[in-house]
């Protein structure tokens, strides 16, 4: 079976073919590093890294680049809230996103360019626009000429009217028209900036990514990636750019784009005050539930995110864990494969709703198996979660991480669960339930079974 993904340029699920089976190019814009990433800076880390796992299955080198975009007026504004020059608000967020991400069992891309190791690639990109008629200096800026791109809004499928009509477009006098957008910027004395042609400046965001993109994997890559929200106007940009510069037919030959995450139904604002901070989230949960919630509905899709949502991507995890703690698959430490019905719907346009059931409908026959069985199928369960990245923790450790503080004594658990039996043989269920709802609230859970009643320590 062929990787099929969808391309927003095409609007159509085409077959993955890449340039260079040898060597496979992915881009996917990062993160701009002047806070704490929230849960929608993470869906796209999550779904890209799962989709370099998916390609690398299939061919042996892949080189995937995440960018930080570390100049910025977002991060200009931060540094000097605080007084300090924008490498410490620079570094500090992205060692924290770094942390975050790995938390959530991101892995790091192949290469992770940064905007301020590449200002000679971009003015010399710019430069090139300019000999060749595509961009023009205004009043220290330097714009791209969007009218002299015929292809100018394909990706979008927006015409011109639409695309400045309610966009994030600066009004300029300087500009030609309306549509052109900044390739340089001047900077005042107070704020970072380079030696151009075009006197002390900065770049613009979108050259930025261009540059990258072109300076690590080449003028024409296979694939291009990020959220819904990039496909006006940055990555229309970085395609009019990007193709001026290089002369090229293509800059993308495929571009995915993920969804948006709600929460309880509603957009993320910094107004409505619902916006989740990773960091946050991470002192209270699991990365690894936060990674399974966020797989669990399809990329290109809105996820809904939820307290309710995460506690059953929790409970979920639960199970998988108690069933590898429960059937150890120490005797298959060969390379197992993956289970092929996950592996399917990977490779069908990353469906990773149909590939979660699968794995948990792999987990209930391992639950269901003769004992002879079961080692095998543990082994096929962790191999098929690590190509999620999922389960890979041992189970111990996953369950101890989470344990709630309990005050009562073990002596004390087992004489509440002594009462509890007395009163079950009394057929006094309602005392019964009392006690098990006691041990509950401080934080014991029981379990009945042929062999008794056990207990463990509940997890968060």
């Amino acid at each position: 079976m062929s990787i099929r993904i969808y391309n927003t340029l095409s609007r159509e699920k085409e077959t993955f073919v890449p340039l260079d089976p040898k060597r496979v190019t992915l881009y996917a814009c990062g993160p701009t590093v002047y806070n704490f990433a929230h849960i929608g800076n993470a869906r796209p880390a999550v779904i890209f890294d799962l989709l370099y796992r998916v390609l690398s299955r299939r061919f042996s080198n892949v080189i995937y680049a995440r960018n930080i975009t570390d100049v910025d007026d977002k991060i200009n504004a931060a540094a000097a809230e605080e007084g300090v020059s924008i490498d410490v608000i620079t570094r500090r967020y992205a060692d924290a996103y770094h942390a975050d991400m790995a938390a959530l069992g991101v892995g790091r891309p192949t290469v992770e360019p940064r905007a301020t190791d590449h200002i000679d690639a971009i003015v010399k990109m710019i430069e090139r626009l300019i000999e060749l008629g595509h961009a023009y200096e205004a009043e220290g800026h330097v714009l791209f000429n969007v009218e002299n791109f015929s292809d100018y809004g394909q990706l979008s499928r927006r015409d011109r009217r639409e695309m400045i009509a309610g966009a994030r477009v600066e009004v300029a006098p300087y500009k030609k028209h309306p549509g052109d957008f900044v390739l340089w910027k001047p900077s005042s004395d107070d704020l970072p900036g380079w030696d151009s042609p075009w006197g002390r400046g900065r770049p613009g965001w979108h050259i930025e990514c261009s540059a990258m993109s072109a300076s690590h994997l080449g003028e024409v890559i296979d694939i291009h990636a990020g959220g819904q929200d990039l496909v006006f106007p940055h990555h229309e940009n970085e395609i009019a750019q990007s193709r001026c510069a290089h002369g090229t037919d293509t800059f993308a030959r495929y571009w995915m784009h993920n969804g948006f995450v709600t929460v309880e139904k509603r957009k993320m604002s910094k107004s409505l005050g619902n916006t989740l901070i990773v960091h946050e989230l991470l002192k209270q949960w699991p990365g690894e539930a936060l990674r399974y919630l966020l797989l669990s509905a399809h990329y290109r899709q809105p996820l809904d995110w939820s307290e309710k949502a995460l506690e059953q991507a929790q409970t979920t995890l639960d199970r998988l864990y108690g069933l590898l703690r429960d059937h150890a698959s120490d005797a298959f430490a060969e390379q197992v494969e993956p289970d092929p019905a996950v592996t399917a719907a990977l490779e069908d346009d990353l469906n990773t709703p149909t590939a979660l059931a699968a794995l948990n409908g792999l987990a209930r026959q391992l639950g269901h198996a003769d004992p002879a069985e079961r080692p095998a199928l543990a082994a096929r369960l962790r191999a098929t979660g690590e190509l999620v990245g999922l389960l890979q923790q041992d189970p111990e450790a996953w369950f101890s991480q989470r344990q709630v503080k309990v005050e009562l004594s073990e002596a004390d658990i087992l004489n509440l669960i002594e009462q509890r039996q007395q009163a079950r043989q009394a057929r006094d269920f309602s005392e019964a339930d009392r006690i098990r709802d006691q041990l509950a609230d401080q934080g014991i859970v029981i379990k009945d079974g042929p062999d008794g009643t056990s207990w463990e320590v509940a997890a968060r």
